[in-house]
């Protein structure tokens, strides 16, 4: 059994993507649903390392000498900075969903 391979003539791309047709029902789900995950997620962290239950957390209960530092402010900021990061990404592809309508 041969393989044949041919090579693609000059100026030509071995792949063309398919034209920009209507979105699938698959697609317009899992934009919604990635939008909604990043909006929850964003919101969990955002609100969660300011409130008591906090310093109950598995994770940080998980190695005793951790516990100090990731119990300070400036660690439980930079947790509810990725929580604001994760709202922008959400709040970015709310915005972008528009984007099935045109079609």
């Amino acid at each position: 059994m041969t393989c044949a391979m041919t090579i693609p003539e000059p100026g030509h791309r071995p792949y063309d993507p398919p034209p920009a047709g209507r979105a699938t029902w698959v697609e317009r789900a899992a934009a919604v649903l990635f939008a909604v995950l990043c909006l929850e997620v964003g919101l969990f962290l955002l609100i969660f390392p300011w409130t008591e239950s906090y310093g109950w957390n598995y994770l940080v209960t998980m190695n005793p000498r951790l516990t100090p530092y990731l119990l300070t402010e400036q660690f439980r900021g930079a947790v509810s900075g990725l929580g604001v990061l994760n709202l922008f990404i959400g709040l970015w592809e709310a915005i972008r969903l528009h984007r099935f309508a045109r079609h």
